[in-house]
């Protein structure tokens, strides 16, 4: 646990770095903008589809057709669910424009002052991190959607939405921390090795996403996490091995 507050610690000194904070920010304000211009603009067409969708329900559907009171109170709870399910898509949107654009970035600045004395043998490029990120939103989608009928249980909502969020945290930004300073093996050894404390990380900006303010820097915030802990880690891993750094 502690090693993952420093990683957080150590994230959150690097805003003073030229340039991070406007990448903290970017992502999540253009996923915001976005969904709910998308939102607004199709509102009405949603509304309808929750009526036809409500009134379609096997066994209750024709009491809520007839009931103009239960058909409202069900139109609202379906509305709900609309701007709920917003909140998910606007973070992993803007985790993929972390991990896709604004980490790189990221990590070339905080990399040239924390961890110049750690060779770079880019096992990734900036194609394998696109891949990456696109890769585990999809991968995230799927299960979200099939996580979806466990949220009818109380409670149960929350708990799927921070395990998935910390699973997509550390699948999205594993791969742009390492891609620089890693070779082949490490890409896919060091995850592995410490896959515990990755998944720390990534609970942690979970909870962050669900935090209101804070929730517009989880993102990036979480992925400056993962380049402190992974190449700290790094580092320690080649003085283990006695491995000769040559820049």
């Amino acid at each position: 646990m502690k090693t993952i507050l420093i990683s957080y610690f150590s994230a959150a000194r690097s805003l003073g770095r030229p340039g991070i904070l406007w990448h903290l920010m970017w992502p999540t304000l253009v996923a915001s903008v976005v969904w709910t211009s998308l939102l607004v603009m199709n509102w009405g067409a949603l509304a309808d589809l929750g009526t036809h969708f409500i009134t379609a329900l096997p066994l209750v559907g024709g009491w809520l057709a007839s009931s103009e009171g239960a058909l409202l109170v069900a139109l609202v709870m379906f509305k709900i669910g609309l701007v709920m399910l917003a909140l998910p898509m606007i973070y992993v949107t803007a985790a993929f424009l972390v991990a896709a654009v604004a980490l790189p970035l990221m990590l070339e600045r905080v990399a040239a002052t924390d961890y110049a004395d750690i060779a770079r043998r880019a096992g990734g490029s900036q194609v394998g991190s696109v891949w990456n990120a696109l890769t585990s939103v999809l991968q995230f989608i799927v299960l979200l959607v099939l996580s979806l009928p466990l949220w009818l249980i109380p409670g149960a909502g929350l708990l799927i939405s921070l395990l998935l969020t910390a699973w997509l945290n550390q699948r999205a930004f594993r791969y742009d921390a390492l891609m620089a300073h890693a070779d082949k093996f490490e890409m896919k050894a060091l995850p592995a090795e410490q896959s515990s404390g990755l998944f720390g990380v990534g609970l942690l900006g979970a909870a962050m996403a669900h935090v209101p303010l804070i929730n517009l820097f989880a993102p990036a915030l979480s992925g400056l996490a993962f380049v402190h802990y992974l190449l700290s880690a790094l580092r320690v891993a080649r003085q283990r091995d006695n491995i000769i750094e040559v820049n």
